[in-house]
């Protein structure tokens, strides 16, 4: 018996604490996204950073953003980032064996699963209205826009030497960071799941999976494949994992074409205080599937975009902690690296007709192709075990991971006045 049924009573309580967007300044200007305008954001965060981007809904993927492109006031010119991100699965086995389930080819985060947004929802934001992505589509509030407050950005406590002075400059240099965040609530059985990400000020991006709703009543099992979440030792709620699976196709400055680089870090002898380390990379020239190691990390670069230090632009892959499923071995990799090949949208479960024999990211690079532009798939696991508070409803749980630009700006897109001369070795 299947408990992915639509559950009759809960409500995902998700308030996004936000504010309102700024006008943008003068100097700084993106140009429109190249969708229709109800599918177009366009926002400027106070810092004067602004966002473009597409966004629409997929039957089966939910929420996907394309085209998004970012510009500072401290560098004008919009810059195209990504082509497009999207989840591309989420596998829930549970610990017993029994049960799996993969939420996004066997039932969806868009048409009758995407959830129409409430007030509560998208607290301090804009709900927008657009097509929830089934084959007969309705139009309903589907998306949260909203700008929210990210904490401290930088502080600096600085000691300048002015010529001739006999007494250092005392400045401190501080400011609030903000994100500009995009939400939308997708119903699965019991549970809810909230598709968000944060574009962030200095031009870092978050993708992150929720979990939230309710804990499925039909999977109860033992002590060892339960935690008792009911009175005394009784009622062992069943574990489980989530393995959430994203497609991520970079196109830095419109140009596409990246450059995968690994990078390890190693002991190399010893100093005068502490062990020498040494950084050393190397170029993923062949298509493949790749796990993360002690001070290993995956960038991707453009071969012809640079900044105005006449560096690469590129974004460096930021991988938290996730679980691992080794149950199955295309869940075990942390990140692979595919060609794009349209037929080849999800990391399991992969039945396009027109992609015969590749069902998942393994079969994608089966045929060890040159890797001439890069998709990158990113998989983050999280082992459920369940706990008294999650009833009910659930807390929000997350999972995720962070892309990083590196070398995308000359300095950092958020640099104060006082700080502009900074660039390179102090002389």
């Amino acid at each position: 018996m299947t408990y992915r049924m639509r559950a009759a009573f809960v409500t995902a309580l998700i308030t996004a604490a936000g504010l309102g967007v700024s006008a943008a300044p003068a100097s700084a200007k993106a140009p429109a996204a190249p969708c229709a305008p109800e599918s177009t954001v366009h926002e400027t965060l106070p810092n004067g950073t602004v966002w473009d981007l597409c966004w629409r809904m997929d039957e089966r993927a939910g929420l996907i953003l394309e085209n998004v492109s970012v510009a500072y006031a401290t560098n004008p010119e919009a810059v195209q980032v990504l082509q497009s991100i999207r989840l591309a699965q989420l596998n829930v086995p549970y610990d017993s064996g029994d049960t799996e389930y993969n939420d996004l080819t066997d039932y969806g985060f868009g048409g009758g699963d995407l959830e129409t947004l409430k007030s509560e929802d998208c607290k301090g934001g804009s709900a927008r209205t657009g097509s929830d992505g089934s084959a007969e589509p309705r139009r309903r509030k589907v998306l949260c826009v909203s700008a929210e407050r990210s904490g401290l950005a930088y502080r600096l406590h600085s000691y300048d030497f002015p010529e001739g002075a006999e007494e250092p400059t005392e400045t401190i240099y501080s400011k609030q960071g903000h994100d500009l965040v995009l939400r939308a609530i997708s119903k699965v059985g019991w549970y809810e799941y909230v598709t968000e990400y944060r574009l962030q000020d200095d031009g870092a991006i978050s993708a992150r999976l929720g979990a939230t709703g309710d804990l499925s009543p039909g999977n109860y099992y033992n002590a060892d494949q339960g935690w008792p979440i009911g009175k005394g030792a009784r009622d062992f709620s069943a574990m489980h994992y989530h393995s959430a699976f994203w497609r991520v196709d970079f196109n830095l400055a419109g140009k596409g074409k990246e450059i995968v680089e690994q990078y390890d870090t190693r002991t190399d002898g010893q100093g005068e205080m502490a062990a020498k380390l040494t950084t050393s990379h190397q170029t993923i020239a062949k298509e493949g599937s790749f796990t993360k190691a002690n001070q290993r990390w995956w960038r991707l670069a453009s071969p012809s975009s640079k900044n105005a230090d006449r560096h690469r632009r590129s974004y460096e892959l930021v991988t938290e902690g996730g679980d691992k499923y080794e149950g199955h071995p295309e869940t075990q990799p942390d990140v692979t690296f595919t060609n794009g090949h349209a037929c080849e949208m999800f990391a399991t479960g992969n039945a396009d007709p027109e992609c015969p024999r590749r069902q998942t990211i393994l079969d994608f690079t089966s045929n060890n192709e040159d890797l001439k532009d890069p998709i990158m798939w990113v998989r983050v696991g999280f082992h459920h075990v369940p706990r008294d508070e999650d009833q009910s409803p659930m807390p929000l749980h997350w999972q995720g991971f962070d892309l990083l630009p590196r070398d995308f700006t000359a300095q950092n897109p958020l640099t104060p006045d006082g700080r502009k001369d900074v660039n390179g070795q102090p002389r």
